[in-house]
């Protein structure tokens, strides 16, 4: 499956597979065969940074 384009859509669909499936952010992508750092900078680019510590994207 493809994930969201739209930035504000993708922090949500990913926020939301982090929480229920994922242990980290390196674990979906690794999962999802996704680019961690393409995926940080889009979603930098609405003001979203990953935190590890809450495994979730949250406002930088």
């Amino acid at each position: 499956m493809a994930v969201p384009n739209d930035p504000v859509i993708l922090m949500s669909y990913l926020n939301t597979q982090l929480r229920d499936h994922y242990a980290s952010l390196e674990d979906l992508c690794k999962t999802m065969d996704l680019d961690p750092a393409e995926i940080t900078a889009k979603l930098n680019t609405i003001g979203y940074v990953y935190n590890a510590q809450r495994n979730q994207f949250v406002p930088a």
